[in-house]
């Protein structure tokens, strides 16, 4: 009697188990934070570093390096920006090549440090701009580039002329005017990643299988949870086939979780976050490359150009000019010459 209480218990039991299986909660991931990265922007003051003597910039460099290659907008205008003021140099203490150099450090950064060449007389012969990634402000003025293997490249504050753009917290480093739009830039790069994942991921996590049929066989069931776990990675998802002999109509379904064509917001993230970082650039539509949604278009190029001239690129010009013409050491010779006329 012992005997057949036991084997009559042992279904309950295996039942109770996959009744439990069936009931077990899904368990989503944890929020994330909105501004996990905050203090990479946020600050009020700076950290001197006694050791190798300079102050460590207030921005993540590495951020702003890494920034242009994560968003296409942010990308293209940082160098049309310093395309845009490399192209009215005319003549003075750097070749065009590093002329183009210096206004991209200088935009994507907010600062650069020009070194001053000299000759065997001491005397400066031309200008040299430095990577500004790798490149620190000194405790005396001067400036620290940071090598390989731990090592330090120091100049001296006579030989280097910084050029900033203005930071009303600290005067050390300059500061990039984009930062208000870092995180659409960030924004715009997690629904392109969203959108890849979505393709490269096999199962696309785009369904429910519902199965209410009580001649489904377990060992069939079990088969096809298998699949789908297993379906990760381009073309792993195959098609099943599934046959429930005497079975229900609609005992076996695919729900979709949502329908990705009609209620992604794909597009219109993208395209506010690419106008945020337009706005963050006091950059024209008309000379972005975006394509006009309308068939009006984005009005003439040749005023938007002229404005933009006129209200950016034209003082982002005279700013680098003013310091080398500051320096006491900087003859006729080395001093930066510009086309400050609007194109005709």
């Amino acid at each position: 009697m012992d005997h057949a209480e036991q084997l009559t218990d042992q279904p309950n039991d295996q039942q109770d188990d996959q009744q439990g299986k069936q009931n077990a909660p899904v368990v989503f991931s944890l929020p994330e934070q909105v501004m996990p990265d905050m203090w990479l922007t946020d600050y009020d003051s700076l950290f001197y570093n006694d050791m190798d003597g300079y102050w460590e910039p207030p921005v993540d460099r590495h951020l702003l390096a890494n920034l242009t290659r994560r968003n296409a907008q942010h990308g293209g205008i940082v160098v049309s920006r310093a395309n845009m003021a490399a192209g009215r140099y005319i003549s003075g203490g750097m070749s065009a090549q590093q002329v183009q150099a210096a206004f991209l450090n200088l935009v994507q950064f907010g600062d650069v440090a020009l070194l001053k060449i000299r000759n065997g007389f001491k005397q400066p012969v031309r200008l040299f701009p430095l990577p500004s990634y790798r490149t620190r402000a000194a405790g005396d003025g001067g400036a620290v580039v940071l090598e390989r293997n731990n090592q330090v490249r120091k100049y001296k504050a006579r030989d280097i002329i910084w050029i900033k753009q203005y930071d009303p917290v600290q005067q050390v480093y300059g500061c990039p005017d984009y930062l208000g739009g870092l995180q659409a830039t960030l924004l715009n790069e997690d629904a392109t990643l969203f959108r890849r994942k979505y393709y490269i991921n096999g199962a696309h996590m785009g369904f429910i299988m519902y199965a209410t049929d009580p001649n489904l066989d377990p060992e069939v069931e079990d088969d096809i949870k298998e699949k789908i776990q297993d379906s990760k990675g381009v073309g792993n998802f195959r098609s099943l086939f599934v046959n429930i002999p005497n079975g229900k109509e609609k005992g076996l379904q695919i729900i979709p979780v949502g329908n990705f064509e009609s209620k992604d917001e794909f597009m219109n993230v993208k395209n506010v976050s690419a106008q945020d970082v337009l706005n963050a650039h006091r950059f024209p539509p008309g000379l972005s490359g975006i394509i006009p949604s309308n068939t009006a278009g984005l009005g003439d190029p040749t005023k938007y150009d002229a404005m933009y001239f006129k209200n950016e690129t034209k003082p982002l010009i005279k700013n680098m000019v003013d310091a080398v013409e500051q320096d006491p050491e900087i003859g006729s010779k080395l001093k930066l010459k510009f086309d400050l006329e609007p194109a005709a």
